[in-house]
């Protein structure tokens, strides 16, 4: 169970606990980047769940994917696509779920999918995540998550504690 807190109500209203950021992906050789994404969300206990939805091979279920997003309890959706990368934008323009686009390595070194992601025209926006940077689009996420669930907040914050221990310790005497 998670707990959400309401503006209306100043106490806890508990709330199934089912996936919460969707992780999205043009084909099965994306998971070799996206699978960091997935380790991530568990690491901070947010539930997701992972599919592959290509933009070109499978339109129709991209946007219904993308169109019931919201109404399945998803607070934010990765999409990680590689090439012309259409996955994210297109995931975009058809859900008001925030959307992350991780661009994954590719013939042209993984630049032609940051360009297809980074590009969108006004209206549309994705979050842009550097080429293969699927763990940052996971924090991402679960921030997006953090300001509806204390459990998730908590759990980040101890995680950004681990890190800046990690830094402070490796400094050379």
């Amino acid at each position: 169970m998670t707990t959400f807190t309401t503006a209306r109500k100043r106490r806890a209203v508990a709330q199934p606990r089912g996936p919460v950021v969707g992780i999205i992906m043009g084909s099965r050789s994306d998971w070799e980047t996206m699978s960091s994404a997935r380790a991530t969300l568990d690491e901070l206990g947010v539930p997701s769940e992972v599919r592959v939805v290509s933009a070109h091979r499978m339109p129709d279920e991209m946007f219904d994917y993308a169109a019931s997003a919201k109404s399945r309890g998803l607070l934010a959706i990765i999409a990680g696509a590689g090439g012309a990368a259409h996955l994210p934008g297109m995931t975009a323009a058809k859900t008001l779920v925030p959307v992350i686009g991780v661009p994954v390595q590719s013939r042209a070194g993984g630049f032609d999918s940051l360009l297809s992601i980074a590009q969108m025209p006004p209206g549309v926006p994705v979050a842009t995540m550097a080429i293969g940077g699927a763990v940052n689009a996971a924090l991402f996420a679960a921030r997006i998550v953090a300001l509806h669930d204390d459990d998730v907040a908590q759990r980040l914050a101890a995680y950004v504690a681990r890190m800046h221990d990690a830094a402070a310790d490796s400094t050379p005497d």
